[in-house]
């Protein structure tokens, strides 16, 4: 399959009040620390929340869309570890990737949930590793209102689910129907099962896979991840975070959509935060 074959997602925000944040369950399935063994030099990393994440920014559309102006149209290989977010920045980074010049990789080392498991369709290869996971399902927020806003924000959603809805159809071929029972029920689907459903191409070598990351970066995703288990709001997890970085929202991110002010922080002080959010949660 080509990248021109596959559908495009719809743009833009069809309500305003609305509050996207990730399912628990794919919270507790991240492993923030999977990473890939050995980064090309032409390749975009998805390690994070899809969106606004503890400066605000995260992985997003911007990020992605200056990645692949700075590739200049060679291939470009996209490895994604993450527990999904921002639906709607997910789509429009599965438009960047459906629209680029050059041949799309998408390799799934540990999680792509939700809004993630959008960006994978967009490669003209999708690769998994045996271990790891896709999740699908509908759209996912919350919300405010009276009843006839919510019955209004219901009402927006459908386009969007029937949107993602014909996205896995083109990818893997699997009806409607399908499909649509798969995302009722919040679908996590194994690299094997990913491979026969027509989810991905193949499967990843093992040595392409590292679960090493003690960087203080993949420490926050931790640590984010247990928060959330939780219930702690996103906006509360963000303050806390950003306090832990010294509130240094301007701080420059990596190329691979990282914030860069993570680099100061002491692993050893979030590594007791995590020993003692495990001790309070038993």
């Amino acid at each position: 399959m080509t990248v021109k074959s596959l559908p495009a997602a719809p743009e833009g925000r069809p309500f305003a009040r609305e509050n996207r944040d990730l399912p628990s369950s794919a919270m507790e399935r991240w492993n923030g620390g999977i990473k890939a063994a050995k980064s090309d030099e032409n390749s975009i990393s998805v390690f994070d929340v899809i969106g606004a994440d503890w400066y605000g920014d995260g992985v997003t559309a911007s990020r992605i869309a200056a990645a692949l102006r700075s590739i200049g149209g060679a291939d470009v290989t996209v490895n994604i570890n993450s527990p999904g977010g921002d639906m709607f920045e997910g789509l429009a980074i599965y438009n960047l990737l459906r629209e680029y010049e050059g041949k799309v990789t998408v390799k799934v080392l540990g999680l792509a949930a939700s809004a993630a498991s959008i960006i994978a369709m967009a490669g003209d290869e999708v690769q998994i590793g045996r271990g790891a996971f896709l999740m699908i399902h509908n759209c996912w927020v919350y919300a405010m209102g009276n009843r006839h806003d919510l019955q209004q924000i219901a009402a927006d959603m459908v386009p969007f689910d029937k949107a993602m809805n014909d996205i896995y159809g083109a990818r893997t071929g699997l009806d409607a129907a399908t499909i649509d029972a798969m995302m009722n029920a919040e679908t996590y689907i194994g690299g094997s099962d990913a491979v026969e459903k027509g989810f991905a191409d193949r499967l990843l070598a093992a040595d392409e896979i590292s679960d090493g990351d003690d960087s203080p970066a993949a420490a926050l995703r931790k640590l984010d991840a247990m928060l959330a288990k939780t219930d702690a709001p996103r906006s509360e997890r963000r303050k806390l975070l950003k306090a832990l970085t010294g509130g240094k929202p301007g701080a420059a991110a990596t190329p691979e959509g990282m914030p860069g002010a993570t680099d100061e922080i002491n692993p050893e002080n979030i590594a007791q935060l995590q020993n003692a959010l495990a001790a309070f949660g038993k």
